[in-house]
């Protein structure tokens, strides 16, 4: 199962990530390429605890939702709502400079995939309480998603 924890599956990630160019049109939803890459930096600082955000979470999302999310071999759709604090067009990060803020967005998966596990992870916003382990899946395939979404 990939997940943040093993380097290998970082370093494909890396390697994708570094396949996007500013003007990468996406394969589906709104957000340019540029915003994608804010997009998932914001979602790694509130795994890091840095970047707060309101609960979208039901009995559903935490339970039934979160497994097969994280542990069924399915791809998540697209076009899913997104929290407006992680969303571009809305409270999320802006871009400013896109070199910078991939450069940014590398230094923040590095971070996550090496925290300690001390037990004080955040809630997730949609699955609600997540484990060391499944915070680190969770990474994995939202980058996966999202790269997916610029044919990355």
């Amino acid at each position: 199962m990939k997940t943040l924890a093993q380097q290998q599956y970082r370093a494909e990630l890396v390697r994708r990530l570094r396949t996007v160019r500013r003007d990468t049109r996406p394969l589906w939803g709104r957000m340019s390429a540029h915003q994608m890459i804010c997009h998932l930096s914001d979602a790694y600082r509130i795994a890091a605890g840095e970047k707060p955000v309101s609960s979208v979470s039901g009995l559903l999302q935490r339970t039934l939702v979160k497994w097969i999310a994280l542990y069924l071999p399915v791809r998540w759709p697209t076009g899913l709502a997104t929290p407006r604090e992680v969303d571009q067009l809305l409270a999320g990060t802006k871009p400013v400079e896109f070199d910078s803020d991939v450069a940014a967005l590398e230094t923040l998966l590095d971070r996550i995939a090496t925290r300690r596990d001390d037990g004080n992870w955040p809630e997730h916003p949609i699955f609600g309480r997540m484990s060391h382990r499944s915070w680190l899946r969770w990474g994995y395939l939202h980058m996966d998603h999202h790269l997916r979404q610029f044919g990355a």
